[in-house]
């Protein structure tokens, strides 16, 4: 036995042009709702009247909104990339002069002078937590020893870097350059396992300069590099 279509089934269905515009009529957001739909519509010819829909004029709107939305898209994506491009040289700098210290003396006068103005930010210390290794840094302009547990206080055990803006927990490594601290960037310092726990504090005058959306690589390979060369020049062994 031969099966036939149904007539209901098989029929296709047409709107009405009739149909259309009461729906339209019905639902005066749609076009708003589905602006894809306008990029597959003829426009009509260029012509205003009291009771005409000027949809001309709306597609040039919702272009020039969407040319204005890529064009500030465009900038900022432009804007990121020249900051990045600036930031990754200053680090190339920091990282040769760290390289080139010729003393121990001298390598913490680059990170704790030289370093301000090759990273452009105002303050920069060494922090290192008390025990008897630290008595040859103590004292030093731009080192300050801290108690010991306050690295993990202030990084988390499983951190090892940090980016605060207005926290005042962390003023005190900043010394008298703490007042002018908005924003900073606290580095832990891995020497070797036998060594007291370090920071690298980086502070800034510029709020927003650090902050925790920040990206952190280029600062988190500064730390690394500052902590081998420090390892050299203590004599130190990698573990």
């Amino acid at each position: 036995m031969s099966s036939r279509p149904d007539k209901a089934t098989s029929r296709e269905f047409v709107l009405r042009s009739d149909e259309v515009l009461r729906y339209l009529s019905d639902n005066p957001d749609f076009l708003t709702a589905h602006p894809d739909l306008l990029t597959e519509l003829t426009p009509p010819t260029h012509r205003r009247g009291e009771s005409v829909l000027d949809m001309q004029h709306y597609m040039i709107d919702r272009l020039q909104k969407q040319v204005a939305a890529l064009r500030s898209e465009q900038q900022d994506l432009i804007a990121a990339s020249r900051s990045n491009m600036t930031s990754q040289a200053r680090v190339h700098f920091a990282v040769l002069a760290l390289l080139e210290a010729r003393t121990f003396e001298h390598l913490i006068e680059v990170v704790t002078t030289d370093l301000t103005n090759l990273l452009d930010i105002d303050v920069v210390t060494l922090c290192v937590e008390s025990n008897s290794a630290t008595a040859k840094v103590a004292g030093t302009d731009g080192v300050f020893v801290v108690h010991q547990g306050c690295v993990d206080e202030l990084l988390g055990e499983d951190r090892d870097i940090v980016l605060h803006e207005d926290e005042a927990a962390v003023l005190h490594l900043f010394g008298s350059a703490a007042t002018l601290v908005k924003s900073s960037a606290l580095v832990r310092l891995r020497l070797n396992s036998t060594a007291p726990l370090a920071v690298l504090a980086l502070g800034s005058r510029e709020r927003g300069r650090f902050h925790p959306g920040h990206g952190t690589e280029l600062l988190c390979f500064l730390g690394r590099v500052v902590a081998q060369c420090l390892r050299g020049w203590l004599d130190l062994p990698p573990s």
